[in-house]
């Protein structure tokens, strides 16, 4: 294991417990539920993570609903009223440190609001890294891990990151490859595919995009994932990116892949709210953060994804 992919692990790791502990609720308690109905729910066809012994879990915590222990990929189409919809779609990641999903608000809760602005969204269900099967040895790994992504300084490794994330960007390519499959159906233009990730969904963004061969996203977004330089292709497609200034984990005052899009001259918009956290996501929230969903849409609504294709 290298030096930069361990670092990568382990804040990884943190970004797994930062990622469901918005300010407004510290002391909520991790409860296991049932695993939801998921009706609409299909699976991929990337088979089951191999070695993986602990099967699927849920649990509650801070009013919102997590996975963990994913060895079956699934993909969950949320489609718009037809009399609004714009013909694109985005591929939702959520994010949890490649341990667990925050599939309410970094999945769900985003699907509908972009169906709300006539977009139709896919929220992908990932395969995850195994942690313990029990809550209790869940917690107490996450909490272990997290003191040493705590204590790690140095940006994760692009090389590294994508040459560790093959299921999961196996997972992305195979959620492209449905939706183009079945565009006719869920009326969605196959060349307005976007792709938008949170935290760890953010990276595993970013790899598709860089490693992705034929998933090719029409634009993407970059929602508190980490910021460091990273090759920018030639035909790069349009980035919005949204950071708090105060993300324990990628507040970083250097901003690489900004630099590397710009260098490349390709379109990026990036948004450093002086506030929020890591994990902000679609919750309420007090800081500028909360913003972020208005501004990426607009931002979409400029490169002409919330309107029909002329």
């Amino acid at each position: 294991m290298t030096g930069g992919w361990r670092k990568l692990r382990l804040m990884a790791a943190g970004l797994a417990m930062l990622a469901v502990t918005p300010l407004h609720a510290q002391n909520d308690k991790m409860t296991p539920i049932p695993i939801p109905a998921q009706p609409t729910a299909i699976l991929l066809n990337t088979g089951e993570l191999p070695n993986a012994p602990n099967k699927e879990s849920w649990h509650s915590q801070y009013g919102s609903v997590f996975a963990r222990n994913v060895t079956v990929a699934t993909l969950t189409p949320f489609l718009p009223d037809p009399a609004k919809a714009t013909g694109a779609a985005v591929v939702v990641t959520p994010g949890g440190g490649f341990r667990t999903l925050s599939m309410e608000n970094e999945g769900w809760d985003v699907a509908k609001a972009l169906n709300a602005k006539g977009v139709a969204a896919f929220v992908l269900k990932y395969r995850l890294n195994q942690t313990p099967a029990d809550m209790a040895g869940f917690e107490a790994s996450m909490t272990a891990m997290f003191s040493g992504a705590a204590r790690a300084t140095r940006r994760p490794d692009a090389s590294a990151m994508m040459a560790n994330l093959a299921p999961q960007i196996d997972d992305a390519r195979a959620a492209f490859a449905l939706i183009r499959s079945r565009a006719k159906e869920w009326r969605v233009d196959p060349d307005r595919i976007g792709m938008v990730g949170f935290s760890a969904g953010a990276m595993l963004t970013m790899a598709t995009t860089l490693n992705g061969v034929d998933a090719k996203p029409a634009f993407i977004g970059n929602i508190y994932g980490p910021l460091n330089a990273m090759p920018a292709p030639a035909d790069a497609p349009p980035m919005f990116v949204a950071l708090a200034a105060d993300d324990p984990l990628f507040g970083s005052p250097q901003y690489g892949l900004i630099d590397a899009w710009r260098t490349a001259k390709r379109p990026v918009e990036f948004h450093l709210y002086e506030q929020g956290g890591h994990g902000f996501g679609m919750y309420p929230k007090s800081t500028t953060s909360t913003g972020w969903f208005d501004a990426f849409t607009r931002w979409m609504g400029m490169h002409g994804y919330l309107a029909p294709k002329r």
